[in-house]
């Protein structure tokens, strides 16, 4: 596809600027193996590392996207930061439960640690799972959809590309907004949980 290969500065500008989403997609194939081993290299575990390569980019499209990046054209190094952090970050979450990881890294269970599995703690987990199943249902279809493969049928955003015919980089796009309206759902549909189910 790249017959002339244009530097990650320029791709970065172009996608930043005019919302080209040819560029983003030449940098993620560019760098996705990178991402990928950096992070393989720490986890030792393959589905993590897909999972969390994912997610690498879709930080990278959410700070490009806010006008925070600033990296001196160096998107290689910044990209691989990200991915390092969030391979660090995986170990001090639970994985125990399903696990919906907001844009700034959160989880929407991430307060649910339990030691110990009492009769309370069972009941609690799945009020709160059918709670979250209520509110997936109020998202638009395109950002459901992409939600429930990712979350729920654990497929990589490639496939989620190729399943619902659109660039890998739309995929990540509505994965964020689906995200972003879950999160503000959460805080106008919660009052009678506890307070720190859904906090940042």
């Amino acid at each position: 596809m790249e017959k002339v290969h244009v530097n990650d500065s320029e791709l970065v500008s172009r996608y930043i600027k005019n919302s080209d989403e040819h560029a983003f997609e030449t940098l993620v194939r560019r760098y996705k193996s990178k991402v990928y081993t950096t992070i393989y290299l720490i986890v030792k575990d393959t589905f993590v590392a897909e999972d969390l390569m994912q997610d690498t980019f879709i930080k990278a499209v959410d700070v490009l996207r806010s006008g925070k990046y600033n990296d001196e054209g160096k998107f290689l190094p910044w990209v691989l930061r990200i991915a390092h952090n969030m391979a660090i970050d995986y170990f001090r979450r639970d994985k125990r439960y399903p696990n919906v990881v907001f844009e700034d890294g959160s989880s929407v269970f991430n307060t649910l640690d339990f030691a110990e599995d009492s009769y309370e703690d069972i009941q609690i987990r799945e009020e709160s799972h059918a709670h979250l199943r209520s509110l997936i249902k109020m998202l638009p279809d395109t950002q459901r959809e992409v939600l429930v493969m990712r979350h729920y049928e654990d497929m990589s955003f490639q496939e989620i590309a190729d399943a619902t015919g659109v660039s890998i980089n739309t995929a990540l796009g509505r994965m964020r907004y689906a995200l972003i309206n879950l999160r503000k759902m959460m805080s106008k549909h919660s009052p009678s949980y506890d307070t720190n189910l859904y906090a940042a």
